[in-house]
């Protein structure tokens, strides 16, 4: 979930290079066949600082990103992951740099960088401010940005300032030879292009490092010398740091002491068995585990186990920063492992990496649910109204739950995509915390989806940050076969919404079908989860008793201990009983909010349809009706609205 920037001292400050990555979806294909991309932030410090904030470190990112969209996409997501962001300037005179990718084959993965005058590499002396950096425990210089003399110039004084205060320098050589103009334009895959004015400029600066980091080609580059063991004795020549050998496959090996001619000397980090699926970015997901082990107090072994597994997580994975594990999710894996060894096929880690990485924190939701089609095409045409108009009147609604949030925290919306496209364009405008789309056919039962049963294509084309709403008319005491026929239907749509990213609620209601008792609903659920369903939302109907609210707490905690929690439905109840409902919810911490609709449009749907009513007085009518079941909400919870 969102992560709150890092205040105060810092952990780690991570300097050079950031760019947005576009992976190639399409797995085996040629860069030439692919056709459609995945995007991510990128660049091994702007991943290192990803990562290290995923496990829980104060994390920063020294850079320059362009003056335009995609600058401001890193910007974004960078907040987003709780990375502090005081050190990314904006370059107004260049672009934020790309790379291409794809996988081609196991360890294949042809990349172009598209880095002419970009942003990053234009950073300089000026864009290291002292107090920045010395507030930092460890600073991270990174092999590429020592290969122009600006940006060369931006690292050495990063390292003056973090000695003169006493700060650890950390030296990961991400040695690209085709970013010093070593290899082609075609050649961004290319590990290793020998160079003595590359060896040159890195052994400037292995005197002053705590801690070095490379693969054996990177050690090689950086040392000068024509093999690893030699590579490490010229190293340690100048250098007392702990130098960190990844191998791979093979784990890693510490070395804190003099080298020896046994290669395996040192603190062996052994690799875990996965499917390599991208070896990009694997070692800065490597690195954030190393970092949060070295940086935490732990020991040198552990270090070593943890960035070990932050890798097994990146190989197994398509993209970089973004499927890099989360504290929550490491730990998980090292307690519990995995009877995958392609780690992305793991239901239960893969949840708990979804729900630990959503993209915001919404602990209350006051949502005016206005996605009715149905219920408003029958007033429209009892009235011998035009169906279009009820576009119009939703945009009014859109309007009027703007005017209560005020752009406040906790409040959201219902839309329709039949009826509600303009809304959403006007939805957009407000700055609401939370949109949900329906993707049921109105009344159908068994369930059925509107416009294609074909429900991940219709997907595909949704905001991110939309998200997909489901009402089922489910009983746990259905007939077998609507029972199975539903459930499959709930199983499909919640396996395409985890394949595209985006969040489900899942709309329960047991009352028109059947007996509801304080059992009925935690049956409901325990059945819909048995299945491996795990929405990020319940919306519910209110319950009988308090008893049932504790059941359905209980089934939630003991299946989904991340679900975001149960929202309560309205069923056009009048205001007065949705308030005793909201208290009936008052000890019932799962209770996030509620979604309510027609008692709080249908009247002044009905009105302005038939033109009775302006449409400021529509607005004034829902908005009031709005308020004021916030207002009793807020009054159960103890608590006003952010």
């Amino acid at each position: 979930m969102a992560r709150a920037a890092a205040s105060g001292p810092l952990d780690v400050i991570a300097i050079g290079r950031c760019s947005v990555d576009l992976y190639g979806q399409q797995i085996g294909s040629r860069l030439e066949d692919i056709t459609s991309f995945a995007k991510s932030v990128g660049g091994c410090p702007a991943n290192i600082s990803v990562g290290t904030s995923r496990l829980g470190l104060r994390s920063a990112l020294l850079t320059r990103v362009g003056d335009e969209q995609m600058g401001r996409f890193v910007r974004e997501q960078l907040v987003r992951e709780g990375v502090n962001v005081e050190g990314v300037h904006t370059d107004k005179d260049r672009l934020t740099a790309l790379v291409l990718l794809s996988v081609e084959d196991e360890g294949v993965s042809p990349m172009i960088f598209v880095r002419t005058d970009c942003a990053d590499m234009a950073l300089s002396e000026e864009d290291v401010d002292e107090a920045f950096v010395a507030s930092a425990r460890a600073l991270v210089v990174t092999g590429t940005h020592f290969s122009r003399p600006n940006s060369e110039a931006a690292q050495l004084k990063a390292i003056r300032i973090a000695k003169a205060n006493r700060g650890k320098v950390v030296f990961d050589i991400d040695y690209r030879p085709n970013l010093w103009g070593l290899a082609g334009h075609a050649e961004g895959f290319e590990r290793y292009v020998k160079s003595d004015v590359v060896s040159a400029k890195m052994r400037q600066v292995l005197p002053d490092c705590d801690l070095i980091v490379g693969t054996e080609e990177e050690i090689m580059i950086a040392s000068g010398a024509d093999d690893v063991l030699g590579s490490l004795k010229a190293i340690r020549a100048v250098t007392d740091a702990a130098i960190v050998l990844k191998r791979g496959a093979m784990g890693c090996i510490i070395y804190d002491g003099p080298i020896s001619d046994d290669l395996e000397a040192g603190i062996v980090g052994k690799g875990f068995p996965i499917e390599v699926y991208n070896v990009l970015g694997a070692g800065d997901a490597f690195m954030s585990g190393l970092l949060r082990g070295w940086l935490g107090g732990e020991s040198l072994e552990t270090a070593a186990t943890w960035a070990n597994a932050c890798g097994a997580f990146a190989v197994s994975r398509l993209l970089c920063a973004p499927e890099y594990p989360t504290f929550e999710e490491l730990q998980y894996f090292l307690k519990n492992g995995s009877k995958y060894r392609a780690l992305r096929r793991d239901e239960e880690i893969s949840h708990i990496h979804w729900a630990t990485t959503r993209r915001r924190d919404i602990p209350s939701l006051m949502a005016f649910a206005c996605d009715h089609r149905a219920q408003l095409e029958d007033v429209a045409r009892r009235l011998g109204v035009d169906e279009a108009k009820i576009a119009q009147f939703k945009v009014l609604a859109v309007k009027a739950a703007a005017k209560v949030a005020g752009g406040r925290e906790g409040y959201g919306m219902l839309l329709d995509e039949k009826h509600g496209r303009d809304a959403m364009f006007e939805f957009a405008r407000h700055g609401f915390s939370w949109l949900g789309r329906p993707v049921e056919l109105p009344g159908s039962r068994p369930l059925r989806f509107e416009f294609s049963q074909d429900i991940g294509s219709q997907l595909i084309e949704w905001p991110a940050d939309h998200c997909i709403k489901c009402l089922c008319f489910y009983h746990p005491d259905d007939p077998p076969a609507l029972k199975d026929e539903q459930q499959q239907k709930l199983l499909a749509l919640y396996q395409a919404a985890r394949k595209v990213g985006r969040e489900l609620l899942v709309e329960i209601i047991a009352g028109k079908h059947g007996q509801l008792d304080e059992h009925t609903v935690p049956r409901a659920l325990e059945e819909l989860y048995a299945l491996g369903i795990k929405p990020d939302w319940w919306k519910l109907e209110p319950q009988t008793s308090s008893a049932a609210w504790a059941n359905i707490g209980a089934v939630i905690e003991r299946n989904d201990p991340w679900c975001r929690g149960v929202v309560l439905l309205g069923l056009d109840a009048p205001q007065a009983e949705l308030e005793a409902a909201f208290s009936a919810t008052a000890n019932a911490p799962i209770v996030k909010g509620f979604a309510v609709g027609r008692t709080i449009f249908a009247d002044a749907a009905e009105k302005w349809l038939a033109g009775g009513i302006d449409d400021e007085t529509a607005i004034a009518e829902m908005a009031r009706r709005f308020e004021a079941l916030t207002d009793a909400w807020l009054a159960v919870r103890g608590r006003k609205a952010a």
